[in-house]
């Protein structure tokens, strides 16, 4: 009778003690303290949990979520400079047409010395293609640059055009600057395709400091380009007294046509630290300043000294001894072009027969049309853009990465780099 008295005696404060806890929890789940059982449930989960399933013993195990796989880079894409002058309005329109691909964007530039009426029908061609209506990755720079061979005023343009790519689009990755009288040796698919797999900060800019008779006929003499005051087109002229090399920066010297990662192009456009806007001071007076201004600032720069690759990508023939301008080049030198694996030929007059058997046994593409790619949708074929990420990399892919990774292994090893 004591024992029944005894648990008697403490049921009804445990019953008290009971409905305390239960109105204490009710309360904090109604203020939002406790969100829910399955956080309450969720302090236990640390402990492994056994399943009695037909009593086999199995453990419950925790579902480990794998890391998906790093996408891939998009494919690179290239801003294109493609410019010309007087008399050069249909050979620009060809190779526009050529190198087009609906990734890529491009600036066309016809100089102050092409007849306005030439400038015009540039841009109202552009305006009227309706594939550049559909993409709009084309643009006219309307407003003429005056460009004296041999002289700043190239350089400057480039720069222009580097800072409207800049300006116009962030979806770019190598800056590509040509002449209407180059033209390519492969399609576009084949370029992206075969800069796919290249690190996005190499610069193909063919260069040397090894200045030998261009210390004496470029370096030293001072001469004036009368096209960064005058409206008329005239040649440079040189002025005494001449100079001694500098001792500030090592000059280096090299081809004007180039493939320049954005990366060096926003540094030649900002020039963050000065020497860029130096070195065009210094240019302003030098004699074919484009084949030198490039060159210096990237070999006088250890950031971007390691990201140069001692070739233009262009397959150039000079005569023998060399004059003012490279061979023009014709249907006896198509095996040369071929076998050098590069990706731009020059110089070329307008519509050689040349020309047209680089379109129809590389490039496979008709008279007055585009090259053709992935990209190609409509009727008639390349008149729309289908899938713009679709690449159909063909022989001219095998020939260029031939090339490229050949460049790229000398460039790593340090061999003929800023040297």
């Amino acid at each position: 009778m004591g024992s029944l008295n005894l648990e008697k005696k403490w049921l009804f404060p445990l019953v008290i003690s009971s409905l305390i806890c239960i109105f204490l929890f009710v309360t904090l789940f109604n203020m939002g303290l406790v969100s829910s059982l399955y956080t309450i449930n969720s302090l236990f989960a640390i402990f492994p949990a056994r399943i009695s399933t037909n009593d086999t013993g199995v453990f419950a195990e925790l579902k480990i979520v794998q890391p998906s796989p790093p996408s891939p880079p998009p494919s690179p894409r290239f801003g294109y400079l493609i410019s010309g002058s007087k008399g050069d309005l249909e050979k620009l329109w060809r190779v526009l047409k050529a190198v087009y691909h609906p990734l890529n964007q491009y600036v066309v530039h016809l100089d102050l010395e092409s007849p306005a009426e030439e400038r015009l029908e540039l841009a109202s061609r552009v305006a009227n293609e309706s594939l550049f209506a559909e993409v709009q990755n084309v643009f006219v720079i309307t407003k003429a640059n005056m460009v004296t061979y041999r002289g700043p005023t190239m350089v400057a343009n480039t720069l222009h055009a580097c800072a409207i790519l800049l300006k116009r689009s962030k979806d770019w990755d190598w800056f590509i600057n040509l002449s209407a009288s180059d033209y390519p040796l492969l399609t576009q698919d084949d370029l992206i395709y075969t800069f796919s797999d290249l690190d996005r900060n190499l610069n193909f800019i063919e260069h040397t400091s090894q200045l030998g008779w261009k210390e004496d006929k470029r370096a030293m003499p001072l001469i004036v380009d009368p096209g960064l005051y005058m409206s008329n087109k005239s040649d440079i002229y040189n002025v005494n007294p001449s100079r001694t090399l500098p001792t500030a920066f090592k000059l280096f010297t090299g081809s004007a046509w180039m493939v320049l990662s954005r990366a060096f192009v926003e540094y030649l456009v900002w020039g963050w630290d000065n020497l860029p806007r130096t070195l065009l001071m210094y240019y302003t007076n030098f004699v074919s300043s484009p084949e030198g201004y490039f060159h210096t600032v990237i070999c006088n720069v250890p950031e971007f000294a390691t990201t140069a690759v001692n070739h233009d990508l262009h397959y150039i023939s000079w005569d023998f001894p060399p004059q003012q301008h490279p061979h023009i080049l014709s249907l006896n030198d198509t095996e040369k072009m071929i076998t050098s694996n590069a990706a731009f030929a020059r110089k070329f007059k307008h519509d050689d027969p040349v020309l047209d058997q680089i379109d129809k046994d590389l490039l496979r593409r008709k008279k007055g049309g585009f090259t053709p790619g992935g990209w190609c949708a409509g009727h008639p074929k390349c008149s729309t853009v289908g899938n713009p990420m679709k690449l159909k990399p063909g022989e001219g892919a095998q020939r260029l990465h031939r090339l490229v990774a050949r460049l790229v292994l000398a460039a790593k090893s340090g061999e003929n780099q800023c040297k």
